[in-house]
């Protein structure tokens, strides 16, 4: 694919987004804009009237893409020189114009990519698409650049989700256009779960790769050509070049090695402190090289070399070649699918052939057969005929002689019926006597019927006012009944407050039988009391006696057997002593005399329950 080519696929998108109306035209007015940008951009002089002289003829109405392809091809692109200019301007600007009109993704989704990246996922679909318009890019092609993408994010492409995707639409089988692209990446379907910055740089570094023709890149030690000291430094390979800057930003190269057929690269052993070395030589100058590990020094090597074999073979860019060998390995297939299907066709057409002839030689057998068959059915048809008809002729025979004999026992069968006649005629005289006689029995049974219906009126009279008599007992026994049923809930209700009444008086002497008991406990309390109060004043007494009574000299004093046998305890004549005796004795006739009010009211409350119950049972 060559620079024209190349140029003409991001100006089509340019002219395209122009095109507002969707008429396939563009006014003169803006290809004015369009053709002085690219000529900036280009980096070729622009001439204001060549517009206007290429389509003087043709004042009416806007231009078509078929139109204004000549005065491109004379007026720009033949006066581009490759070299002098950067494409990558030329892809911005068709990629402005087009994206304001075609490409809106919903921003407020997580997965939509920066536009940046939407740019150069462009610029890789325009680079991979078809040279065809519109263009589209077809699956092996989409497959290959998602390849491409996981390999740089280092994660294993999913084929299942780009199967789906196609297996959508059966239209999309032939190809798909950008804007599809973009929305599938948008989608997130491929790069789920992957961070936003590692996709930036895997787009990038396929991008540099397949777009700008960078083979390899990475970081290397280079030793020095003058003061022969190592420094590392970003190397970047192309077909035809190895640049080196001071680092990966590439703003500041050090150096530019051209390659060409007369280059070569060496393995060298490790020195000088470095390890995994390798040489690269010119003719004039040969550049030691350091890798960090034996895989990445293979890679640069390898790198090199296939550089060095593109050169030699005038070849610019490694994956335009690629490119190339991928769409004649599509058309070898297809060409093979092709002629497999025109064989299966061709054998599909010798097998309907000799289903045919087959199918004719089993119709030949067939009418054959039929033939046969007919002439058999002729010739027993004519037997059967002469069958038939011999067969007809005795049976007319045996018929003639079936009539007459069947006419005589038809006369005889005549001659016994005519008797039957008569004797049923006299059976039929005796029934009609016979049914004149039902019929007078059947008038008086209906003379007498009509007494007995008679009667029953009667019958029926007595019993409905019977009835009414009956009917009005009825109601004389619902009222005693409501009656006897209101009485009983009057005495219900009574013997509901009688029982009430009873439970209270039953609660009130809970309650004085409670009080009682507390007051004699209180009252045994204050007895215990009063008995440990009369021991203590007989002890003291005791004592007292004891101490007032005086001893003369030379008496003894009296054993303690015999003061005890002779002690006797005076009469007690403390009054509250006394006082609280009569207390007690008054408390006690108190009780027996409550104790025996109490028996008295239990057998009222007795009686007036016996005599309530006596007075439920009798309803």
């Amino acid at each position: 694919m060559d620079l024209r080519s190349e140029l003409l696929k991001s100006i089509w998108y340019g002219f395209t987004a122009l095109d507002l109306e969707k008429s396939g035209k563009v006014s003169k007015s803006q290809l004015k804009v369009l053709s002085h940008n690219l000529c900036t951009v280009l980096s070729i002089p622009h001439d204001p009237v060549a517009l206007e002289e290429h389509f003087r003829d043709d004042d009416d109405g806007p231009v078509s893409s078929q139109g204004y392809m000549p005065y491109l091809n004379k007026y720009i692109l033949d006066k581009v020189v490759e070299g002098s200019f950067n494409k990558e301007n030329v892809d911005e600007l068709c990629w402005t114009l087009t994206a304001k009109k075609n490409y809106q993704p919903d921003r407020s989704s997580s997965s939509v990519l920066p536009d940046r990246d939407a740019f150069r996922l462009w610029c890789l679909f325009n680079f991979l698409s078809e040279d065809k318009y519109p263009l589209v890019m077809v699956p092996d092609e989409v497959e290959y650049l998602l390849k491409k993408i996981c390999m740089a994010m280092s994660i294993e492409f999913n084929c299942v989700e780009l199967d789906d995707f196609f297996s959508q639409d059966s239209g999309q089988q032939s190809g798909i256009t950008v804007w599809v692209f973009l929305q599938m990446m948008n989608s997130g379907k491929i790069t789920r779960g992957i961070d936003k910055s590692i996709i930036s740089m895997a787009i990038e570094e396929v991008y540099r790769e397949i777009v700008g023709d960078v083979l390899k890149e990475g970081y290397l030690w280079k030793k020095g050509q003058l003061r022969r000291n190592w420094k590392e430094r970003w190397f970047t390979l192309r077909p035809s070049n190895l640049s080196y800057y001071t680092g990966e930003d590439r703003k500041d190269c050090q150096g530019n090695i051209v390659l060409d057929g007369n280059c070569c690269v060496e393995v060298l052993p490790d020195r000088d402190g470095k390890r995994c070395m390798f040489c690269l030589k010119t003719l004039s100058k040969t550049y030691e090289m350091s890798a960090s590990d034996t895989k990445q020094r293979q890679e640069w090597t390898a790198a090199i070399q296939t550089a060095i074999r593109l050169h030699v073979e005038s070849k610019n860019s490694l994956h335009k070649d690629l490119k190339l060998k991928r769409r004649e390995q599509r058309e070898q297939r297809e060409k093979r699918r092709q002629a497999k299907e025109e064989e299966m066709q061709r054998l599909r057409a010798l097998q309907e052939e000799k289903e045919r002839k087959l199918a004719e030689l089993e119709l030949l057998k067939e009418a054959q057969k039929q033939a046969q068959v007919l002439m058999e059915q002729d010739e027993q048809r004519r037997r059967q005929q002469h069958e038939q008809l011999q067969h007809a002729l005795e049976i007319q025979l045996r018929e003639a002689e079936e009539a007459r004999v069947s006419m005589q026992a038809e006369m005889a069968l005549k001659e016994e019926e005519a008797e039957r006649q008569r004797k049923r005629i006299q059976e039929l005289e005796e029934m009609q006597k016979r049914l004149e006689e039902a019929l007078q029995q059947e008038i008086k049974a209906r003379l007498d019927e009509e007494g007995f219906r008679y009667a029953q009126a009667r019958l029926l009279a007595e019993e409905e006012e019977k009835m009414k008599a009956l009917m009005t007992l009825q109601e004389e026994q619902e009222e005693y009944i409501v009656k006897t049923q209101r009485e009983k809930q009057e005495l219900k209700q009574e013997m509901e407050v009688k029982s009430r009444a009873l439970d209270e008086a039953q609660r009130q002497l809970e309650e004085v039988r409670a009080n009682r008991h507390r007051v004699d406990q209180d009252v045994v309390a204050a007895q215990r009391k009063l008995r440990q109060a009369s021991t203590n004043v007989k002890h003291w007494n005791v004592q007292m006696n004891r101490l007032m009574r005086p001893i003369g000299p030379g008496e003894k004093r009296p054993s303690l057997g015999s003061s005890y046998q002779t002690f006797q305890i005076p009469a007690q004549r403390d009054p509250g002593l006394r006082l609280r005796r009569r207390s007690g004795s008054e408390d006690q006739s108190e009780e027996s005399k409550e104790n025996v009010d109490n028996g008295a009211e239990c057998d009222k409350e007795k009686r007036h329950s016996h005599a309530s119950n006596g007075d439920m049972d009798i309803p």
